[in-house]
């Protein structure tokens, strides 16, 4: 009896082995990323935003003001460190005329400001979230996430983590492709 359960902790290993195994061989083909989280909100409405805006406080960055229209809504901050390494790629997005969002999320005013004024902003507007009240209707658990909202207001596309060329092909392009050929 006592042999039989010497094999117990061989088999647990040999099935942990087993599924790490299967994990790497799923990123190797590109079908498993970590980061990919499902989210229920594709296909579905996007939620109203409705914030103060960061550089004018007596202004609101509300989502109504792009219906009709396909744009990214990016949820950052200062604190981040990927919303570091991906904003001279959102700067880029801006040059091409993409449409992008921003909230500032969970941040002080004025370092947020700072960033923005000394790195450069991608942001038609930036609407300013230190209470999580829009990132908690949008489903957001970290920083930075992406959304693309079509002319519908239908949320099409959702990416964690920081947007690279890479992603940006994968995921956004094709919207924005289409939109411009629909102009």
């Amino acid at each position: 009896m006592s042999r039989n359960r010497a094999f117990i902790p061989l088999i647990i290993f040999l099935a942990m082995a087993g599924l790490f195994y299967f994990v790497l061989m799923q990123m190797n083909k590109g079908e498993y990323n970590p980061r990919d989280i499902p989210t229920e909100f594709i296909g579905r409405q996007a939620p109203v935003i409705d914030l103060p805006n960061l550089l004018a406080e007596n202004d609101r960055v509300q989502s109504r003001d792009y219906a009709g229209k396909v744009w990214l809504l990016n949820v950052w901050g200062t604190w981040c460190p990927e919303c570091w390494k991906e904003h001279p790629y959102l700067l880029e997005l801006k040059r091409q005329g993409i449409p992008i969002v921003g909230v500032d999320w969970r941040d002080d005013r004025a370092e947020a400001i700072a960033f923005l004024k000394q790195k450069g902003n991608p942001f038609i507007e930036v609407g300013f979230d230190p209470n999580s009240d829009a990132a908690i209707d949008w489903g957001v658990y970290g920083a930075p996430e992406t959304f693309l909202i079509d002319a519908q207001g239908i949320i099409r596309e959702k990416h964690a983590g920081a947007l690279y060329p890479q992603v940006w092909q994968e995921k956004f392009a094709k919207y924005f492709q289409s939109a411009k050929g629909a102009e």
